[in-house]
């Protein structure tokens, strides 16, 4: 299956907003809980201002990610994690990673709050789940990590995780 992503918004540069066009486009392969591969032709833009190169996901992917949020959020929700076809070892790295970064994407989430102008108030008791942590700022419904990711992608904080090919030889 390919489909082909192109959005009927206007494209600001996250950096400096400025107007971003397109100069291209690629692939990018997501995981149904089925397993199912599903391609996606996504939009390369450049921005007009600084010159930096965006690529236009939709909501359903995750940067740096295979399997497709529903299938993430399932497993991390911990709600039918049968229905998703993905091995033990991947599961428990979903889980690994989760618990390395919601912390931060609570922090990023109150930032992005009062930079807007809209914080948020904090709970008046701390809650020992993460997911209910993160469900005070993008609510608890289905498609919570899709709201969890647009904001602090579009915000230039999420963390990626190709920092092995950066590392400079001596």
């Amino acid at each position: 299956m390919v489909f082909f992503v192109r959005s009927a918004e206007q494209h600001i540069c996250p950096v400096c907003e400025h107007e971003l066009f397109v100069i291209g486009s690629r692939s990018r392969i997501g995981r149904k809980p089925t397993s199912e591969r599903v391609t996606y032709i996504i939009r390369r833009l450049r921005c007009k201002g600084c010159g930096k190169i965006h690529h236009e996901l939709r909501d359903l992917l995750v940067p740096y990610k295979r399997y497709e949020a529903e299938c993430l959020e399932a497993v991390l929700s911990q709600a039918q994690t049968s229905d998703v076809a993905a091995d033990e070892s991947t599961l428990y790295r979903w889980h690994i990673w989760f618990k390395a970064c919601w912390q931060y994407w609570v922090n990023c989430l109150s930032t992005i709050a009062a930079r807007t102008g809209n914080p948020v108030e904090p709970l008046s008791v701390p809650s020992p789940s993460a997911l209910q942590r993160i469900g005070h700022y993008v609510g608890q419904e289905a498609g919570w990590l899709a709201r969890v990711v647009r904001p602090i992608v579009h915000s230039q904080l999420w963390v990626h995780t190709r920092f092995a090919f950066l590392s400079a030889i001596p």
